[in-house]
C-alpha cells in the first residue's frame, strides 16, 4: 500500500480551476504585460484549436493530456500554455526546448528553461518564429500523446 508521500508525489499539483482566463488576464496591472498576455491567449487558441482554462492561480493552459511515467507517476497537464509574470511572459513548450535550437536561434531575445520561455515582453521576439516554436511543440505532443 503507498504511503502518503507517494500519493502525494504521483499526483500532478497544478489543477484546472473555475478561473476564467480573460478575467485573469483583466487583473494584469502592467499594460504591456496585459497586452502580451491578450496576444499569446488569441495566438495559443488558435494554434490549439483549444480554449484556454486556467492552471493553478497563474497558468493559462491549452488542450490536456495524460502522462506515465515509468515511475508509476501519472497525471494530466495542459498541451501548451503560458504565464503572466511580472517580469514578462513565461510560455510552457512541454516536450522542452531542446530539439528546438534552429527555431530558438531565430527568436529573438529570450531566457529558457527545461519547458519555459521566459520574454520580458512579445516586441523582443519574432512573432512569427515564437507562432512556429508554439506549433512545433503542438506537433511533438499530438506525436507522444495522440489525443
Amino acid at each position: 500500500m503507498p504511503t502518503d508521500k507517494t500519493t502525494k508525489e504521483s499526483a500532478n499539483t497544478t489543477q484546472i480551476t473555475a478561473v476564467a482566463p480573460a478575467d485573469y488576464i483583466a487583473t494584469i496591472e502592467h499594460p504591456t504585460r496585459r497586452s502580451d498576455a491578450e496576444t499569446l491567449l488569441t495566438l495559443m487558441r488558435r494554434l490549439s484549436g483549444e480554449e484556454p482554462r486556467m492552471w493553478g492561480p497563474t497558468i493559462i493552459g491549452f488542450g490536456t493530456y495524460h502522462y506515465k511515467y515509468d515511475s508509476g507517476r501519472e497525471g494530466d497537464f495542459m498541451r501548451t500554455g503560458f504565464a503572466p509574470r511580472k517580469s514578462g511572459q513565461v510560455v510552457y513548450i512541454i516536450p522542452g526546448y531542446a530539439n528546438y535550437t534552429l527555431i530558438l536561434d531565430r527568436l529573438g531575445k529570450f531566457k529558457e528553461g527545461k519547458s519555459c520561455l521566459y520574454i520580458t515582453k512579445l516586441a523582443d521576439v519574432d512573432m512569427d518564429v515564437l507562432e512556429e516554436l508554439i506549433q512545433a511543440g503542438l506537433d511533438d505532443m499530438a506525436r507522444k500523446y495522440p489525443k
